[in-house]
């Protein structure tokens, strides 16, 4: 049985810490679980960690959280996990193991699911470097398609164009000195607790890079907008291409905040910027 809360706030579920009520929020255990609430409830909101979307403020009717989907498991140098799992906990686990591949994901918040997805990137890797195949459910049924299929682009899947759900997925890893690996995720969080502001809510980098030479948060800051602010959602100043909840930001607040900023960069820039952010 769905672990089911009521009115529950999205605030508690996003890395935001913004969002008003999910009418009904669901927690699958298993797989089994996962496809029976997805076909009672079609059009439900997915979610797993909240890392990188947006809940409006008045709330969604029915969530379905995929943060029940626990389990994995190592086969030489393959890991195999379910769709809730954190990130961090697979790189740490692959570490212990002496298993390379993951270090430079090190510190990305949010599951390997929403990783998939988005097809998760950080320091010049990406998680689409070590997918196998994935299993995944197209709205009708179950499929496993293998990385040829998965269609990986930047912060792109065939997941997001169709909005097909992640379930499990394969990844391979390579056997690797367990202190290097180790000592290589230590340094990957040092850099990003120097240069990113981990101490507020927010949903990581706001912006896609619109192409590979130009840097959203140095265009930001040229533009004399680190510190800006509307209401309690603010350009954080110490990583301009982040958004940060300042203690009671509301998703209007953030989204008036972006469209500023996309607004002030495509008119000094001639760049259009999309967000990574999932807003809902």
């Amino acid at each position: 049985m769905c672990r089911q809360f009521f009115d529950e706030p999205l605030s508690l579920h996003t890395s935001f810490r913004i969002g008003g009520p999910a009418r009904l929020f669901l927690v699958p255990k298993s797989v089994e679980q996962m496809l029976c609430a997805l076909k009672l409830y079609p059009g439900a909101k997915l979610l797993g960690k909240g890392t990188n979307v947006l809940a409006p403020d008045e709330g969604v009717d029915v969530v379905i959280s995929t943060l029940g989907l626990s389990n994995f498991r190592f086969d030489g140098d393959l890991l195999i996990s379910d769709a809730g799992v954190l990130l961090s906990k697979l790189c740490v686990e692959s570490a212990e193991r002496g298993l390379s591949g993951l270090e430079l994901l090190y510190g990305i918040p949010g599951t390997i699911g929403g990783a998939i997805l988005m097809n998760a990137g950080a320091y010049g890797a990406q998680i689409a470097d070590v997918v196998e195949w994935v299993e995944c459910f197209d709205g009708e049924q179950m499929r496993i398609l293998h990385r040829s299929q998965l269609e990986f682009s930047y912060r792109d899947s065939v997941f997001k164009k169709r909005n097909w759900l992640v379930l499990r997925a394969c990844l391979r890893l390579t056997k690797s000195d367990p202190e290097a690996v180790r000592s290589k995720m230590e340094k990957i969080m040092k850099k990003r607790l120097e240069t990113q502001p981990l101490d507020l809510p927010s949903a990581g980098s706001f912006f896609k890079r619109p192409h590979s030479n130009f840097y959203v948060g140095k265009a930001i800051e040229q533009l004399g907008l680190k510190g800006f602010r509307i209401g309690d959602a603010q350009i954080s100043t110490k990583h301009a291409g982040f958004i940060v909840n300042l203690g009671s930001a509301t998703a209007k607040d953030v989204i008036a905040l972006a469209q500023t900023v996309k607004q002030l960069v495509e008119k000094h820039f001639n760049v259009v910027l999309e967000p990574e952010v999932d807003i809902w």
